[in-house]
């Protein structure tokens, strides 16, 4: 480990975070560590004592919710959802543009603005975004819409405007409480954010949502069992790491680790304490004696209630899963119930997969050993299918270019164009020598020749933009723009950015890049016989034919980045 090196580690005063961060400051010795947690307070505190624990090491301290924009990072997210500006802030921050949701969110500049070498996430984030309570939230909404139905029906116009407003808050929420989106947009971020600081680890220390028992679990996290919000807890932890192996499979990223405790993590302290609920004290009540009428409250006017002070306890902190008394600890950590693991051996084996060490405990290793890949077997079978495909077209005089289903829309742009090209030239050395305005009429004039040719095209929602880019020729429906719109304003800065995403385009600008690849294709292809296997590269196009399929996979490769590194 090198000494210069920078840590970020994500939940870095919780219960696991903080044995991490000690863990790492006494054997590894790194730099700089920058210790990131939802609360100031506590990072103050932690980080003061680590600075007299270890004055070798740079503490940096930062804090704030790292699951929404900047802005929002010191916001409590309830107060966030009651507010219709800051609900359509989040929204376009979760299903808005990727690239303008980078440039506010707080993960993304948290970790651009260290930059560092490791980065060790502890959040647990699984119960960070599933605990959101959409089961609840659905309900509500169920019912608001049955009041609604209601409303229309008897044509209650002036009740109208008030619950109107009032459902539109509770759909709008349940549309940002949804786990998924959230999960897959915070996972983006990170990943790109990493990318961008040349990160080269990433450790995440997962959760089994259940502490490694199964849907029969006796336990939740004090709602009824079974509990909806629990299982959710699980799906979308396992979600994460389906996400994590697709990051570890992305070039140009950090490698990508996660350790994945299952069992009760536990524990910070043991004492006698007040009893908090999201944060609040709990008080006592004088009870009150009330009969069986036919209607329960369920939550009562608290002012009705003699309060008698602040519930306390003795028990045990076990940190983001809560403060349990002796007899839930002691039936939680029985044999054959969830049992437990201290956050020091998380901790200590989190250090050995920095250093390189194979634990046996890192998920994403398991998962790779474990998944089928691609066989010697279909690899011979898959010239026999395009053997097939070959005679097939030309018995039956139609073109097997694409139909658009296996997307996304640039592959079927992209292979059509490519076809073009192969009908009128055949090789890359008679596009190249070719003027591409020669190339732009020539292709124009099949696609107006070639009736099946050019209603294909436009039939499966791909249109094809004319040599002068002044018309579009198409079928009833456009794949390229995405939008829930009928009709669109757009400028030539839209056509543009449209073309170059899922339209076929007989500009002789756009040829001019096809000759621009062909000339790579060639100048890589030149090399075969000099330099023998070692030659063969992704940079590498064999054949001498305009060959579509493998064109395309060599663009995917070579200018897109979009290849399995494993």
């Amino acid at each position: 480990m090198q000494r210069h090196e920078t840590f970020l580690v994500l939940g870095g005063a919780g219960m696991v975070g903080s044995q991490i961060v000690r863990e790492v400051a006494r054997q590894l010795e790194p730099r700089k560590i920058v210790v990131a947690s939802l609360f100031r307070g506590e990072v103050r505190e932690f980080v003061h004592d680590l600075r007299k624990e270890f004055p070798h090491v740079e503490f940096v301290g930062a804090w704030g919710d790292v699951f929404v924009r900047d802005e929002f990072a010191l916001e409590r997210r309830r107060r966030l959802l009651q507010s219709r500006i800051d609900r359509e802030k989040l929204y376009d921050d979760l299903f808005g543009r990727l690239d303008e949701a980078y440039s506010r969110s707080g993960v993304a500049q948290l970790v651009e603005q260290h930059r560092p070498d490791v980065v060790v996430d502890s959040i647990n984030t699984a119960t960070a975004i599933s605990y959101q309570d959409v089961q609840t939230l659905s309900e509500e909404t169920h019912e608001l819409l049955k009041q609604l139905q209601h409303i229309v029906d008897h044509q209650e116009l002036e009740a109208l405007a008030a619950f109107g407003r009032n459902l539109e808050q509770n759909v709008s929420t349940l549309i940002l409480s949804q786990s998924v989106p959230q999960l897959i947009r915070h996972v983006q971020l990170l990943h790109r954010a990493m990318q961008r600081a040349g990160t080269r680890l990433y450790l995440k220390i997962g959760t089994t949502g259940t502490g490694g028992m199964g849907l029969n679990i006796p336990y939740t996290h004090s709602e009824d069992r079974p509990s909806a919000k629990l299982m959710s807890k699980t799906a979308v932890a396992f979600a994460h790491t389906g996400l994590l192996f697709l990051m570890a499979r992305t070039p140009n990223g950090p490698l990508v680790k996660e350790l994945k405790p299952a069992a009760l993590i536990g524990y910070r302290n043991v004492s006698y304490q007040t009893i908090k609920r999201r944060g609040q004290p709990q008080f006592r009540y004088e009870t009150l004696a009330e009969p069986l009428d036919g209607q329960l409250v369920l939550r009562g006017d608290e002012n009705r209630y003699h309060r008698l002070g602040k519930l306390q306890m003795a028990g045990v902190d076990t940190g983001e899963n809560g403060f349990f008394a002796r007899g839930e600890f002691e039936a939680i950590t029985h044999l054959n119930q969830m049992s437990f693991v201290t956050p020091e051996e998380i901790a200590q084996q989190a250090v050995l997969e920095i250093r390189g060490s194979n634990t046996g405990y890192d998920i994403i290793a398991g998962i790779d050993s474990s998944v089928m890949t691609p066989s010697y077997r279909a690899g011979v079978l898959r010239q026999t299918a395009l053997d097939k495909l070959a005679r097939l077209e030309e018995e039956t005089q139609s073109h097997s270019v694409a139909v658009g289903q296996l997307g996304p829309p640039e592959l079927s742009k992209l292979l059509y164009e490519a076809h073009l090209l192969k009908l009128n030239y055949g090789t890359l050395d008679a596009v190249i020598e070719t003027p591409a305005s020669e190339i732009a009429e020539t292709a124009y004039a099949t696609i107006l020749e070639d009736d099946l040719l050019r209603t294909t095209i436009t039939s499966i929602g791909v249109p094809i933009l004319t040599p002068d880019g002044r018309q579009l020729l198409r079928g009833p429906r456009l794949n390229i723009p995405e939008s829930i719109h009928r009709e669109l304003p757009a400028t030539a800065e839209d056509y543009n950015r449209w073309a170059r995403k899922g339209w076929v385009d007989l500009r002789p600008v756009n040829f001019a890049e096809w000759q621009q690849r062909f000339q790579r294709m060639q100048r890589a292809r030149h090399a075969f016989h000099t330099r023998g296997t070692a030659s063969v590269t992704m940079k590498t196009y064999l054949p001498e034919t305009i060959e579509i399929g493998s064109v395309v996979a060599w663009i995917f490769n070579n200018e897109h980045e979009g290849y399995r590194i494993k």
